[in-house]
């Protein structure tokens, strides 16, 4: 069974019918757009940074912050979206800033967690750049809490995860959040 044909068959069994008018080509679209919000699952981080880590001793910190983001709950396929910050400590190489932003896009576009998606793109950076230190801090709100169950508009969830010495040096992991947060 095609994506497509299985929106037909959730329209027909939400009582609505796929012929209708207005409904004739939502199948179609609804598969187009899951396959947009996926398309994380077919990439790799390669392929992302094309190669865009540079030889370089600058050695302070490194922030991109408000990254925005668009992701799917794992548990109820709505969408959860929001910003991420993302920093690192150089140890010999940076990396092309925009190749931060497409490491959020490639792991935010597959279902998800926030807690998994956290620490995936620290992770990344940390495996491919081998700095001295990574942090991620990502604020988001979440549809599935907001448009059913608790119903609660105006929340929102933040997850960290630190490595090297964002996570042994307080000072460091401070200064990142202080930056974060301005």
């Amino acid at each position: 069974m095609t994506i497509k044909e299985c929106y037909e068959r959730i329209l027909e069994e939400i009582g609505e019918d796929p012929t209708r008018e207005g409904l004739i080509k939502t199948p179609h679209r609804a598969a187009e757009s899951i396959k947009f919000l996926t398309r994380g699952y077919h990439q790799d981080i390669e392929t992302i940074l094309n190669g865009a880590i540079f030889e370089e001793p600058y050695d302070d910190m490194v922030i991109v912050k408000d990254i925005e983001f668009y992701s799917l709950c794992e548990h109820h396929l709505l969408p959860f979206f929001g910003r991420c910050h993302v920093g690192y400590l150089p140890n010999g190489r940076i990396i092309g800033v925009s190749k931060i932003a497409r490491v959020v896009d490639m792991f935010s576009r597959r279902l998800q967690v926030q807690e998994r998606l956290t620490h995936q793109i620290a992770h990344a950076i940390q495996d491919v750049l081998h700095p001295k230190g990574v942090g991620v801090v990502m604020e988001a709100q979440h549809l599935c809490m907001m448009v059913r169950g608790v119903e609660k508009q105006n929340s929102k969830m933040m997850t960290s995860s630190v490595l090297g010495l964002f996570r042994s040096d307080t000072r460091t992991r401070e200064e990142f959040l202080n930056l974060v947060k301005s």
